[in-house]
């Protein structure tokens, strides 16, 4: 698996809620305030309470392949 900074790799724990996450294949970015329309998440919902089957909504890439976003 290929790694960079910042990448997510699974670990809910080291995040915080209101943080925002950058797909490494796409470049679309999380954003918690936000949620997903195209899955049905609601805005407030944290990346680290996504549901494990939830992909990138615009190229499929899963959970582990996004990066956290240092504002």
């Amino acid at each position: 698996m290929d790694t960079f900074e910042g990448s997510y790799l699974g670990h809910d724990d080291r995040i915080d809620e209101s943080v925002r996450l950058e797909c490494g294949i796409c470049w679309l970015v999380y954003d918690p305030e936000v949620g997903d329309p195209y899955w049905h998440i609601p805005p407030g919902t944290p990346f680290s309470r996504l549901p494990e089957h939830w992909t990138c909504p615009n190229c499929d890439a899963p959970r582990h392949k996004f990066m956290v976003l240092k504002d």
